[in-house]
């Protein structure tokens, strides 16, 4: 906090994004977890999406790529971590405001511009990390707008034998003290992200765009989820 306060202003952005970057890898150790990355090198610029499973989501992300987060406009509210997040170029986002939507999609557009990762979460909530669910599609639209690409990130929690496990999860009416006590009563954590090729935005809808990127997160988190879908379809 003191950093973010007393020293953030007088840094550049690369600065500020190598700083919490750091960070980031360093709370994952601090909690236990391994970090596992593997699949294609990250397109820059891009939109990041990935499935959303906790908040240790967040950290991962950052310790891959430092990025600029789309967030609700209530978390700008918390006591605290609103004010982080504000600090660490979150940009808020007021649902159900077309207006505003439009203001937040020329800051998104911006930043990608500018050669910066920009990452959300298109289901909109959490799960407990066993199955995606449906994407959101008009939180692509800067990336179209800007004619960048997006890029699907699979966020999966396995022990380290890689059976699944709800350790890390932060969903349903878990408190913020449960899912930090799951953590770290677990013995060890494995964080994978899969880096999955990036998708065209140009000469596509952003409905498209959504279910590939849906179809390709899904393969790698709930791939029996994916072959029941395909069934049903046929």
């Amino acid at each position: 906090m003191l950093t973010t306060a007393l020293v953030f202003p007088w840094l550049s952005l690369p600065r500020r994004g190598r700083l919490r970057q750091r960070w980031s890898k360093g709370l994952l150790a601090l909690l236990g977890f391994r970090m596992r990355v593997d699949g294609v090198e990250l397109a820059r610029p891009a939109l990041l999406i990935a499935n959303h499973v906790s908040w240790v989501d967040i950290f991962a992300i950052n310790a891959l790529s430092p990025s600029a987060f789309v967030s609700k406009a209530d978390v700008r509210q918390w006591p605290v971590i609103g004010w982080l997040a504000a600090m660490n170029e979150t940009v808020f986002l007021q649902r159900g405001s077309r207006g505003h939507a439009r203001i937040i999609n020329e800051e998104i557009a911006a930043r990608m511009a500018a050669g910066r990762h920009v990452a959300l979460f298109p289901e909109g909530t959490t799960t407990d990390g066993s199955h995606v669910q449906h994407f959101h599609a008009a939180l692509l639209q800067p990336a179209i707008n800007a004619g960048q690409p997006v890029q699907p990130l699979a966020v999966c929690y396995r022990t380290p034998d890689g059976a699944f496990t709800r350790a890390a999860a932060y969903d349903g009416d878990l408190s913020f003290m449960d899912s930090l006590s799951a953590i770290t009563a677990a013995p060890c954590i494995e964080v994978h992200l899969t880096v999955l090729p990036a998708l065209p935005t140009t000469a596509a809808n952003r409905r498209d765009i959504a279910h590939a990127a849906h179809a390709a997160i899904a393969a790698r988190v709930a791939p029996e989820m994916l072959a029941a879908a395909e069934r049903a379809a046929a």
